[in-house]
């Protein structure tokens, strides 16, 4: 008989502390090298540490009440968070109707695709179970955002800096959909290179993190390695069904029916958000600073009248 895997030992915040010090290291570097990324890397590292927190939280409710409507409703939320960070982090250029567009690609492809794997392919019934089901979706959600990032950053850069190419197509007669063909080829294929990549390196070179969670769950190897299998799989599914979706539809919203670039629609300012929040900041520091320089000069004129009564004190 196999011995089970030995249990991992309890892990305190001490613990995080400790392996913080590795991004610690990441900042030294940076800034030894002059790579100016220090702050993003410990803005992310923080980040990290409070949504880890949040969703272990959230997670350990709904794992322990085991209710569909409270699955269904995380499974959403991870959909709609995924939407928040492509629009406004990750992409550098937007569209309009972006955000409705990216969060109908995010659910029809993830939320499909994570019942008919969980369902079918794990054979886990019900397909909802927690502790099955809403890790799942997260994985899905994870490389469906980076695929959407890649595939509409993509299609907006050619449109802007090459739309002669687009144009010339346009011109010849040619619709919207048959100019930008060879963008939206190029832009599914850079999407798609990551997970393809990613499976050409499972299991010789790299062990996935899902397949050693099995393995520290209890799980056998062989069980560990099929279960990775299932989930590559339905990864790559997700984040080409996401691509294809959020493809066609910046270039229906890009390019109008009456077959023209329309610039105009596509924003490369910083997300209205963030620019709310610099204008909120910038406000808030100028009134903290003339607060400080009232306060400043009121202490130097009670300061000076102090001074000119001194001597008249001395002469009586």
């Amino acid at each position: 008989m196999s011995e089970a895997p030995p249990s991992t030992p309890p892990l305190g915040w001490e613990h995080v502390a400790l392996g913080f010090s590795f991004i610690l290291f990441d900042v030294v570097v940076s800034r030894f090298f002059g790579l100016g990324i220090g702050h993003s890397l410990l803005v992310s590292a923080m980040r990290c540490v409070l949504q880890l927190a949040v969703v272990a939280i959230l997670l350990q409710q709904v794992f322990a009440t085991e209710n569909p409507f409270a699955v269904a409703g995380i499974a959403f939320l991870l959909n709609l968070l995924g939407t928040i960070e492509i629009v406004m982090n990750k992409s550098k250029r937007r569209h309009d109707f972006m955000f409705p567009s990216v969060l109908i690609g995010m659910l029809g492809s993830t939320i499909p695709i994570s019942i008919i794997g969980t369902r079918y392919a794990m054979s886990v019934q019900p397909f909802w179970e927690p502790i099955q089901y809403v890790p799942i979706v997260g994985m899905l959600c994870g490389s469906t955002i980076s695929g959407i990032v890649v595939s509409v950053s993509y299609v907006l850069k050619e449109l802007q800096e090459n739309r002669d190419k687009v144009e010339m197509y346009l011109a010849f007669g040619a619709s919207r959909m048959e100019a930008c063909k060879p963008v939206a080829k190029e832009a599914l294929r850079m999407a798609l290179t990551p997970v393809i990549n990613q499976m050409s390196v499972l299991g010789i070179i790299a062990i996935p993190g899902m397949m050693t969670g099995a393995i520290l769950g209890g799980s056998s190897v062989q069980q560990a390695a099929k279960l990775q299998m299932i989930i590559m799989f339905m990864i790559s599914s997700s984040t080409t069904l996401a691509s294809i979706f959020t493809t066609i539809a910046v270039i229906a919203v890009a390019v109008d029916g009456e077959h023209r670039i329309r610039s105009d629609r596509i924003e490369e300012r910083q997300h209205g958000f963030w620019r709310a929040r610099e204008w909120l900041t910038q406000k808030l520091l100028t009134s903290v600073k003339g607060v400080g320089n009232r306060l400043s000069a009121r202490s130097r004129v009670s300061n000076g009248t102090a001074d000119e009564r001194t001597p008249l004190i001395g002469d009586s």
